[in-house]
């Protein structure tokens, strides 16, 4: 199976240094501050890029789902909404995801769909990452 990669540069103090994320494939590069992150600051930030992967997992995976179950969608949308907050010990976390998900699905009712989204959404692969251990090698240069 493939891995997917990506890198971050940062340079400079917390909160008056910058840095650029990119993914290995090129398809994103974007800056990104502490403004960015923890204020409305232009640029990207990390959990804005968990929000995107979360949100086109769980798209994928609930279309999946529903075509196992024989209802083909013909669109899913979802949108991620990725909570960051100060802990009272200090320091941030992530303290919420929330998945808001339309879609159109020819001849399936209600109940049938909750069902079929909820299966999907502790099955998508990146719910399942949210809680996964982290391996670390961490090296001094210089």
């Amino acid at each position: 199976m493939p891995v997917r990669s990506a890198d971050a540069v940062w340079e400079g103090s917390l909160t008056e240094g910058k840095g650029t994320m990119r993914m290995a494939t090129g398809a994103f590069e974007g800056p990104y501050s502490f403004s960015s992150r923890f204020e409305e600051g232009p640029g990207t930030n990390p959990e804005e890029l968990i929000a995107a992967a979360h949100a086109g997992c769980f798209s994928m995976a609930l279309a999946g789902a529903l075509s196992r179950a024989g209802f083909v969608p013909t669109a899913v949308r979802t949108t991620a909404r990725v909570h960051i907050d100060k802990q009272e010990t200090g320091g941030f976390a992530i303290t919420q995801v929330e998945l808001s998900c339309e879609a159109e699905v020819p001849r399936i009712d209600e109940a049938q769909f909750r069902e079929i989204a909820e299966t999907a959404k502790v099955g998508c692969p990146v719910s399942k990452a949210l809680a996964v251990p982290i391996d670390l090698v961490a090296t001094l240069v210089g």
